[in-house]
């Protein structure tokens, strides 16, 4: 093979065009998280994106279009982390006030860490329509979750009975709000504020088999037994 035919053959055997960058979606979704913890929904933006990246605004428009494709991203990646745990959670122990707590404190580190978007996800706010229908059925599914250990709290005692559901969003409620009124500077950490929430529920406290209590979470009098 002559000299030429080499180069015409290495030639050809090279891609045309420049090569294409990876894009990694996890780093994507860190940028979105920046971007929306500067400056909200408003904020966000691929050329925005682009910038956090230190990538060309054509290379991550091939992979990530629009903005939409964006909040996507980043919905996906922290409703998936956070279904993960919260399934690990509830596996790992049999002990329904145990599952209880341990989600309760899952949630409190989420709403910490996510504490400047969070009510985006939770809220359904600022969502495109296209993510907000993928974050309907997300939050459905998560809730079921947290439904089934809290009726199952009620059925063992350690929650006064009433609408399981009601409860969950009750406490989901509450972790969520952790993320609106939570400052750095105050120097609380998350377990301590955990530790208050299930204080509040008495989850450290009852015990199991509270049939003695009545509706309200008040003690039963004992029965008067009639002397003979």
């Amino acid at each position: 093979m002559t000299a030429g035919q080499n180069t015409a053959a290495s030639s050809s055997s090279r891609p045309r065009g420049r090569p294409r960058l990876e894009i990694d979606p996890d780093a994507v979704a860190e940028a979105v998280a920046e971007l929306l913890a500067e400056g909200g929904y408003e904020a966000v933006g691929v050329p925005e994106v682009a910038e956090k990246l230190s990538i060309s605004r054509a290379t991550l428009y091939r992979t990530v279009p629009t903005k939409v494709d964006l909040m996507g991203i980043l919905f996906e990646r922290r409703t998936r982390d956070l279904s993960r745990q919260a399934r690990a959670t509830i596996a790992a122990t049999a002990d329904p006030a145990e599952q209880l707590t341990n989600l309760i404190r899952l949630n409190t580190n989420a709403a910490v860490q996510m504490r400047r978007y969070m009510s985006v996800f939770f809220g359904g706010g600022d969502l495109p329509p296209e993510v907000y229908s993928r974050w309907h059925t997300w939050i459905r599914r998560y809730e079921n979750m947290w439904v089934k250990v809290v009726a199952a709290n009620m059925r063992d005692g350690y929650l006064v009975k009433g609408d399981p559901v009601v409860t969950t969003r009750l406490i989901l409620g509450m972790c969520v709000w952790i993320s609106r009124w939570y400052r750095p500077s105050e120097k609380l950490t998350p377990d301590e504020i955990a530790d208050a929430a299930i204080s509040l529920l008495k989850l450290d406290k009852l015990p199991p088999n509270r049939a003695a209590q009545n509706t309200n979470g008040q003690a039963r009098r004992p029965t008067a037994t009639k002397s003979r």
